[in-house]
């Protein structure tokens, strides 16, 4: 293995750093929760995390937390995606990728709305009353 200079190791040490920040939750409201369990990675999940975190990167949104868990249980929608929004319900999404994860991330974290089309579990609206 090449020896790092020390540019590279400080270069290396902002990047963690940064990696470590996006899962901090203090001043943080919203928060996406990303399925990891193996079936999800199988899936593509590793793909939707990278895609979330690139496009809350590029659209510098501040408030949002992204984490990881393991198996949410609907290995038939996989990658699944829970995103937790005040003011709205706790959602999960399936069969979500890059293109639907920007979608999440406009129109229901920033726009207020559900995604309707990816929807595989939420709270009946008689239980959020």
């Amino acid at each position: 293995m090449a020896k790092m200079t020390l540019e590279a190791l400080r270069a290396l040490r902002e990047g963690k750093k940064a990696e470590i920040d996006r899962r901090e939750t203090d001043g943080k409201d919203v928060h996406i929760i990303i399925g990891m369990g193996t079936c999800g990675i199988a899936a593509g999940a590793k793909q939707v995390l990278e895609a979330f975190i690139n496009e809350i990167d590029a659209k510098k949104i501040e408030n949002v937390t992204v984490k990881q868990t393991g198996c949410m249980g609907l290995c038939y929608v996989e990658p699944t995606v829970e995103v937790k929004v005040p003011g709205m319900p706790d959602t999960i999404y399936g069969k979500v990728d890059a293109d639907v994860a920007k979608k999440i991330l406009k129109d229901h974290v920033v726009g207020k709305k559900l995604v309707s089309d990816h929807i595989f579990d939420r709270p009946s609206t008689d239980i959020l009353k």
